[in-house]
Order: structure tokens, then C-alpha cells, then sequence
């Protein structure tokens, strides 16, 4: 995999979006072992700019790392500054499964109920109203009734 290449000015706003987050990933002595760049995968995946923390104190070796990193990870190296390195990748889109099976979930409904004086406000109430419950025409919940299966389309008859 290549890194991925950006424009000066996306790379500025990345760098100022990255400038209150804290180190995720800590480099130790062992250096690039298989299970630092996994974690550096992992979080960039969750995340998408992340800092690491390089506790060497050879530049051309964090730089190295960095290029290294980048090109791996298939991620866009943004900066290199003292011991902390900074990396982009886009978060990829999470897909979700569309169940046709599943029933609605419950809901937060608000009920009006008028004084019988005229000149007092309505008394607002929140309910809440599950998926097999539904709401009366005088504000009570009461529980739906299973829907009423034909005679006719009846297996087996």
C-alpha cells in the first residue's frame, strides 16, 4: 500500500484538529513490532487522526517510522514534531443491517389534556409507548391487538 497523499491545506487542518488530542499509541523500545502497528491500525480505524508517542531519541529513526507507518497502514503521515507523530486515514462507513423482521421501538409521545375550566393550560404529560402499545383517543395506553388474519388466505383450507 501507498500513504495517501494530501494538499497543504488539508494537512493544516488536520494538524489543528489534532492539537488537543492526546497520545494513543506509545512506541517503546522494541520499536515497530507487529503488535504496535495492529494498536496504530486499530485506532486509526476508530478514530482516523490519532497521535503517537516514539520514545526514541533518534529523529531519523521516528522519521522512518513515520514513513514506514504511513505506508503500511495506507494512512497520511501530518506531522512529525519533538516525539509525537500525527496520522490521518478516513474512517471507513459503517455498514448496517437492515432487518425487515424487527418490530418499531418504543417512542416518547407527548399528551395534551385540557382543564375542564376553560381558562386554565392544557397539562402537557411525556409517555412513552412501546412498540406493542398504542395511544387512546383519551390519552391512555392500552396494548395493539395482533393484527386479524383473513379465513380465506388460510393455509390449508
Amino acid at each position: 500500500m501507498s500513504q495517501i497523499q494530501l494538499t497543504p491545506v488539508q494537512r493544516k487542518a488536520h494538524r489543528a484538529d489534532a492539537h488537543h488530542l492526546d497520545a494513543v499509541v506509545h512506541i517503546g523500545n522494541d520499536g515497530l513490532s507487529p503488535a504496535v502497528v495492529k494498536e496504530i491500525d486499530a485506532a486509526l480505524t476508530a478514530h482516523g487522526l490519532i497521535k503517537v508517542r516514539a520514545m526514541n531519541d533518534e529523529r531519523t529513526t521516528r522519521e522512518e517510522w513515520l514513513a514506514t507507518l504511513a505506508d503500511q497502514l495506507h494512512a497520511a503521515p501530518i506531522q512529525h514534531i519533538g516525539k509525537l507523530l500525527v496520522l490521518w486515514r478516513p474512517i471507513p462507513e459503517k455498514v448496517r443491517e437492515v432487518n425487515d423482521d424487527r418490530l418499531p421501538g418504543p417512542r416518547t409521545v407527548k399528551v395534551l389534556k385540557y382543564s375542564t375550566r376553560g381558562g386554565q393550560r392544557p397539562e402537557v404529560k411525556q409517555m412513552r409507548v412501546l412498540g406493542n402499545e398504542r395511544l387512546t383517543a383519551g390519552g391512555k395506553i392500552k396494548r395493539a391487538k395482533p393484527k386479524a388474519k383473513s379465513i380465506k388466505r388460510a393455509p390449508g383450507i
